[in-house]
């Protein structure tokens, strides 16, 4: 997945220092929402989609993303973006096709992550990863996801 120069862990070391510098200035969500996707898309290897929703009452409603066209809404609770929003933790499904409830928006999707995002208490959408790899994604992943999570939670004024 990674070079052999380049361990997990750089990669998103990397990614975070790009992430910093493409945010910096720029307190809208939208904007960086839209430039975080296009950086993680274009730099991780093996996805086939990676992008935001946003929570809007009891529904994740589509933000900036790459890839193919996705569903527009999403039930909180429903899906693996749901159970990640409703249980406000990471979510990392090895196998999208054994999990109870998974919507698939890409038939060519088999692996998925999803991190949330919170201000606080307040869930405000999570990021969304899909690969066609199945066990793509792993806690080195996760990790990695969440400090790139904390730079635009932190560049954003909501």
């Amino acid at each position: 997945m990674t070079s052999q120069l380049t361990s997990k862990s750089e990669l998103y070391d990397q990614l975070a220092l790009q992430l910093s510098s493409l945010l910096a200035g720029e307190r809208d969500l939208i904007a960086n929402a839209a430039n975080f996707s296009s950086l993680v898309f274009h730099s991780l290897p093996d996805l086939n989609w990676a992008g935001f929703y946003f929570a809007k009452d009891d529904e994740l409603v589509l933000g900036p993303f790459q890839g193919q066209p996705a569903c527009v809404r999403i039930r909180v609770g429903q899906g693996v973006c749901g159970a990640g929003a409703s249980k406000c933790e990471t979510v990392i499904v090895p196998n999208v096709h054994e999990f109870p409830g998974h919507i698939a928006c890409d038939s060519a999707s088999n692996s998925e992550i999803v991190v949330p995002l919170m201000k606080g208490d307040r869930l405000i959408g999570v990021l969304d990863l899909d690969s066609p790899l199945p066990a793509r994604f792993d806690q080195d992943d996760a990790r990695g996801l969440e400090s790139l999570v904390r730079i635009i939670l932190s560049s954003v004024s909501s």
